[in-house]
């Protein structure tokens, strides 16, 4: 069978069976699509021609590129998921990817805006004649930590102002529940008093057209405030995410409870914030101890 065959069954099976998100299925797809050009450059279209030795040689082709090792066990991660794929639905005999093993990536420590920064952002914010709805945002993204394909699904209905809770729909269409802040309800209810509700299905943010929010207007948003009071590379709605988890964990937050929070699926991945927190701890001590 075909390579480029079966990469549109293994995408499709993401799609419908996995639930996989649009963003994280685009990725896939670009990953494999750099596989697929290569195969077809060396002839080997059949999913049955392809080796352990043939994949080697196509990641040695990246390394000399001078692609990032994060990038390079991602797209790897791609053609282990594709082939694994091939190998159950019986399209191959063994799977010759099982053996290999990407690089170790350096993880890299999240970026993180301070305290100080987010609340100088919220100055900034209220000279907007729309500072209602961009505090509301600002509010959810970073007083839920949520990501922002969450924010922008969000109903009027998830929303529970009485039990102070904020269902959200994540990752492989899994639903959590997360406790909305004091302080955040009063900023909702403010940004409530300026629009109105018909249905429980109405989109909790919309555009001056009517339409349901989307990543690109958010993104453009938190960066513009978010360039006013902080200096770091990237800003980002995940950046608000970071900061919170970040924040959460300086105060004393139970780690457990923030990956619930989080809706991470491992604690390994909720545990880089840990380490973030120890590296501010350092950076204090640095400055300010005496005997530093």
């Amino acid at each position: 069978m075909l390579v480029e065959k079966v990469t549109e069954e293994y995408l499709q099976n993401l799609k419908s069976v996995k639930r996989y998100s649009p963003n994280t299925i685009k990725s896939y797809k670009a990953d494999l699509d750099g596989f697929n050009s290569y195969c077809k450059e060396y002839n080997n279209k059949e999913i049955s021609g392809i080796s352990e030795k043939f994949i080697k040689s196509y990641l040695m082709v990246l390394s000399e590129t001078g692609i990032e090792r994060k990038s390079i066990s991602r797209k790897i991660s791609s053609i282990k998921g594709l082939l694994k794929f091939a190998y159950l639905n019986e399209y191959i005999n063994t799977n010759p990817a099982s053996a290999i093993r990407g690089p170790k990536a350096k993880r890299k420590l999240p970026e993180v805006a301070s305290v100080t920064a987010i609340l100088e952002a919220y100055k900034e914010i209220e000279k907007d004649e729309n500072s209602e709805m961009i505090k509301a945002i600002f509010e959810i993204l970073y007083g839920c930590a949520i990501r922002v394909d969450e924010l922008c699904k969000l109903n009027f209905g998830d929303l529970n102002l009485k039990e102070k809770t904020l269902r959200v729909f994540g990752k492989g269409s899994k639903t959590r529940i997360v406790p909305v802040g004091e302080k955040s309800i009063v900023v909702l209810k403010e940004y409530f008093n300026t629009k109105k509700f018909e249905s429980i299905y109405n989109p909790l943010f919309i555009t001056k057209s009517g339409r349901r929010i989307y990543p690109r207007l958010v993104h453009r948003v938190v960066n513009k405030y978010l360039s006013l009071v902080t200096d770091l590379k990237k800003k980002s709605p995940h950046i608000l995410r970071h900061s919170a988890a970040t924040h959460m964990l300086d105060n004393g937050a139970d780690l457990i409870a923030v990956k619930e929070i989080l809706g991470h699926e491992n604690l390994s991945t909720t545990q880089i914030y840990t380490h973030v927190s120890v590296e501010r701890l350092k950076s204090a001590y640095k400055k300010s101890h005496p005997k530093s």
